[in-house]
């Protein structure tokens, strides 16, 4: 299989793809797709015809499948084995509800806090949908722990789609200062110490390329890429 990416600094909806095929064991290959770059629809057509042009975009052989929770849909029917979803049936049917709740909402807090993995920025009001995100989001996260946490470390004890789908929240959450309770800090840290998150981490802060519309114009307290 080929998975289609755009620039690992900036691309969430390419994250949670990568990420949960890699951390799940599933052999791919990538292909990085330059946002913002002219030939980006182009370059996808080339190699999935008929797919929407959008990144992430998985082949497999005559097979495209172009928007994310699609993806994990077809890698849980191909890849029964790789735990994509929990095996509990409760606990699927939760992991599914919360990871579509992720794909159509969460708006404010992604449109005021892009993903930008390669800077930190200050700790402050981001205003009240912000807020009102953070306290869905974290509630969401505890009510899993409490009833399937058990045995790992991730919302379903191991790690599975819901856990991609939210990592580029956790990611959001640690590099804009935003301040969680205890239950979904530790949540957080087991998503950013996972070794095929911090293999794409690694990768993004040697990027050379600057989406614009993804650089917030506020003060920056780091900038992991120039350090």
């Amino acid at each position: 299989m080929k998975l289609l990416i755009g620039n690992k600094c900036y691309s969430s909806w390419s994250l949670r793809a990568w990420l949960l095929m890699r951390a799940t064991g599933i052999a791919f290959t990538e292909q990085l797709v330059l946002l913002d770059e002219p030939g980006f629809k182009e370059a996808i057509f080339a190699v999935a015809p008929g797919s929407g042009g959008t990144v992430p975009t998985l082949v497999d052989g005559e097979i495209a499948v172009w928007e994310t929770l699609a993806i994990c849909e077809y890698l849980h029917d191909t890849q029964p084995e790789a735990g994509i979803w929990p095996r509990d049936k409760a606990a699927r049917a939760h992991a599914r509800a919360i990871s579509s709740e992720m794909h159509a909402g969460f708006t404010a807090l992604r449109g005021a806090c892009p993903m930008n993995l390669g800077k930190r920025f200050a700790a402050r009001d981001r205003g009240p949908g912000v807020a009102r995100d953070v306290e869905r989001l974290t509630g969401l996260w505890r009510r899993a722990r409490e009833r399937f946490g058990a045995g790992g470390p991730f919302l379903y004890g191991a790690f599975s789609a819901a856990d991609a789908m939210y990592a580029p929240v956790v990611t959001r959450l640690d590099t804009y200062g935003i301040v969680v309770d205890p239950v979904s800090r530790d949540y957080m840290q087991a998503v950013l110490a996972l070794p095929a998150y911090r293999e794409w981490l690694a990768a993004a802060l040697v990027e050379p390329w600057i989406v614009a519309q993804d650089e917030v114009d506020e003060p920056v307290l780091v900038n992991l890429r120039n350090s």
